[in-house]
């Protein structure tokens, strides 16, 4: 006499490991926050309060660039930030500079998360950029002279 035996379905799922995932390309993030002090112009100081720039939905503007040849740190990052901040092209995701916010100017400070996940504060200078700890004054973007071209 035979028996019918019932096996239950195998199922197989693919687990994706460190060696078997998608080389996803790794990117920088950039967050510009407006500086709204009076003396903005002169640089910025911990005291200052900041503004996150806005898409124009309001939403938070985050600025997406892959590394490369030309982006390999978090300052070539706030460095191609400042380049869109001033309507000299798109990030990497064709995003451009919102057309009811300022350029982006000294005393502004960018955000700039690397694929490290380590997130770095830099202040726009004259020349270059500075590090700064984390800003604690944030505001909404309101004022005038950040949320209007002149």
């Amino acid at each position: 006499m035979t028996t019918a035996v019932t096996r239950p379905l195998t199922v197989t799922v693919r687990i994706d490991t460190a060696d078997t995932v998608d080389d996803a390309p790794a990117v920088y993030t950039a967050t510009v926050y407006m500086n709204t002090h009076r003396d903005n112009f002169d640089g910025y100081e911990p005291h200052h309060p900041l503004a996150a720039a806005l898409r124009p939905d309001d939403s938070a503007l985050r600025l997406v660039f892959h590394a490369s040849d030309r982006i390999r740190s978090h300052e070539d990052a706030a460095d191609a930030a400042f380049e869109v901040g001033n309507d000299q092209g798109a990030d990497d995701n064709g995003q451009t500079w919102p057309a009811n916010i300022r350029s982006v100017s000294v005393g502004d400070v960018i955000k700039v998360t690397g694929p490290d996940a380590r997130t770095v504060h830099l202040s726009v200078d004259s020349y270059g950029f500075s590090p700064v700890p984390e800003p604690t004054t944030l505001v909404a973007l309101t004022d005038p002279r950040v949320t209007h071209r002149d």
